[in-house]
C-alpha cells in the first residue's frame, strides 16, 4: 500500500515542461492582444468617436460572440483530432487579426476584427488545457495548471508597459501592429517544437456532431459539481474582462494618469503580484493531501472572497496608499481560482470531455461574463455622466468588487461535492488501468 501511494505521487514529468513553457507563451499572447483595446479605449474614443456602451459592446461582445459560440464546436473537435495544429492555426490567426486592429477606420471596422480575432483565440484555452491534462498526472496538474495560469500576469509584466509606451510614443495603431506579428513566430515554433501527446483515453463515440454534443452538454451539467464551478467562473469572468476593459479608463478620468502611467502601474501590479498569487495558490492545492479535496476548491474560494473588498477599496480609495494597496491586493486573490478549478473541472469531467469541459467553462466565463462586465459598466457610466462626471466610474465598476463575492458562495458550494467527485473518478480510473 506505501509503495502504491509513494508510485502515486508522481515525479514531475520533465519531458513535458517544454510543450508547458511553450503553450504558456500562447497563453500570454491570448491575454495580452485581448486585452490592448482597453489600454486603447480612451485614444480610440478621442479618434473614432463612440459612446462608452458601444465601446464596452466592441470590447465584450464583439471579440466574445465568436471567443465563446466557436469554442464548443472548437473544443468537441479538439477531443477528436491534433489539438497541437487547432492551437498553431488559431493563434497565427488572432495574431494577424491583433495587428488588423491597428488599421481599422471605423467603430463598425474595429467590431469586425474583434469578431475574427474572437474565432482565433477559441482555439487556444481549451485544447491547451486537454494537452497539458494529458501531459501531467492528477497530483500534478494544479501546480502544472497554475503555471499555464502565470500567462496572464507574465503579459502584463512582460509586455503590457511595452505596449503602453509604443502607445504613448507612437500611437495605439502602432501598439497592435507590434504585438500582433510575434504571435505568427510562436505558431510556428508550436508547430515544428510541439508534439501533440498520446490521448489518455480512447476516442469518444463515432457519433454525428448535434448528437455527440448534446449528450456531452447534458452529461457535463448533470453533475451538480460542474453546474456550481459553471456559475462561479461566469461570475468571475464579469469581474476579469469589466476590469480588464474599463480599469485603464479609470485610471485616466479619476487619477488623470497618461497611457504610459496606466501600463507602468497595471503591468506590474497586475503582473508580479497576480502571478505571485497564482503560484503559491497552486503550490499551495498541489501539496494538498488527498483527504483534503474540499480544500482544492474551497482555497479558491477564499480568494475570490478577499478579492471583492479589495476591489471596492481600489474603487473609492481617495489617497494613493489606499487605491494602489487595494489594487495590489485584488490582483494577488483574483486569478487564483482559475489553475485548481480547471484541473477540477478535467479531473471529474473524465478524459473523454476535457476540452469540451473546459470550452464550457470558458462560454461562462466569457460570453456572459465578458459580454454582461463591460458592457454593464459602459452602460452604467452614460447613466451617470451627467450627474457625476468622470466620477461616474468609480461606482459603474463597483460590479467587479459584487462578483467576486458571489463567486466565493458558488465554489463553496461546488468545493461539497469535490471530494466525492475526486474519489469516484479515481476508482473508475484504478479500474481502467487494471
Amino acid at each position: 500500500m506505501s509503495d502504491a501511494r509513494a508510485a502515486d505521487r508522481s515525479p514531475w514529468p520533465w519531458p513535458a515542461t517544454w510543450p508547458l513553457i511553450v503553450l504558456t507563451f500562447v497563453s500570454v499572447f491570448n491575454y495580452l492582444d485581448r486585452s490592448l483595446l482597453g489600454l486603447a479605449l480612451p485614444a480610440i474614443k478621442k479618434e473614432l468617436g463612440s459612446s462608452d456602451t458601444v465601446l464596452g459592446l466592441v470590447s465584450g461582445l464583439a471579440f466574445i460572440l465568436f471567443y465563446s459560440t466557436l469554442g464548443i464546436p472548437i473544443a468537441w473537435l479538439a477531443d477528436r483530432v491534433n489539438r497541437r495544429n487547432i492551437i498553431a492555426a488559431g493563434l497565427a490567426f488572432w495574431s494577424v487579426m491583433t495587428a488588423l486592429t491597428g488599421y481599422v477606420a471605423t467603430i463598425w471596422q474595429l467590431g469586425a476584427v474583434r469578431l475574427l480575432m474572437g474565432a482565433g483565440e477559441a482555439c487556444g484555452m481549451a485544447p491547451s488545457n486537454s494537452i497539458i491534462a494529458d501531459l501531467f498526472k492528477p497530483d500534478r496538474r494544479p501546480l502544472a495548471l497554475a503555471i499555464f495560469g502565470a500567462a496572464a500576469p507574465l503579459a502584463y509584466i512582460a509586455l503590457f508597459p511595452l505596449a503602453g509606451w509604443i502607445a504613448q510614443h507612437y500611437g495605439w495603431r502602432a501598439m497592435f501592429v507590434v504585438m500582433g506579428l510575434p504571435g505568427v513566430i510562436l505558431a510556428l515554433v508550436t508547430m515544428f517544437t510541439v508534439k501533440e501527446p498520446p490521448r489518455m483515453s480512447p476516442a469518444p463515440a463515432r457519433l454525428s456532431f448535434a448528437r455527440s454534443l448534446w449528450g456531452d452538454l447534458a452529461a457535463l451539467f448533470s453533475d451538480r459539481c460542474f453546474a456550481w464551478i459553471f456559475a462561479g467562473v461566469t461570475l468571475m469572468g464579469a469581474n476579469v474582462w469589466a476590469a480588464g476593459a474599463w480599469t485603464p479608463t479609470f485610471f485616466v478620468r479619476v487619477h488623470h494618469l497618461s497611457v504610459s502611467e496606466v501600463a507602468n502601474i497595471v503591468g506590474p501590479t497586475r503582473g508580479l503580484i497576480g502571478l505571485a498569487g497564482i503560484l503559491m495558490g497552486g503550490a499551495l492545492i498541489d501539496r494538498l493531501p488527498k483527504d483534503r479535496a474540499f480544500w482544492r476548491i474551497g482555497i479558491p474560494a477564499i480568494a475570490c472572497l478577499l478579492a471583492g473588498p479589495a476591489e471596492a477599496v481600489f474603487l473609492l480609495g481617495n489617497s494613493y496608499a489606499a487605491w494602489i494597496g487595494g489594487f495590489a491586493i485584488s490582483s494577488f486573490f483574483t486569478l487564483i481560482h482559475q489553475a485548481p478549478i480547471f484541473a477540477a473541472v478535467v479531473t471529474i469531467v473524465g478524459p473523454r470531455r476535457r476540452a469540451l469541459a473546459i470550452s464550457v467553462v470558458l462560454l461562462g466565463a466569457s460570453l456572459i461574463g465578458n459580454a454582461l462586465g463591460p458592457t454593464a459598466v459602459g452602460i452604467v457610466n452614460d447613466l451617470l455622466k451627467d450627474r457625476l462626471g468622470h466620477e461616474a466610474i468609480r461606482y459603474s465598476m463597483l460590479l467587479i468588487a459584487i462578483t467576486p463575492v458571489l463567486a466565493a458562495m458558488c465554489f463553496w458550494r461546488a468545493g461539497r461535492r469535490y471530494a466525492a467527485a475526486v474519489s469516484q473518478s479515481e476508482v473508475e480510473s484504478t479500474g481502467a488501468t487494471a
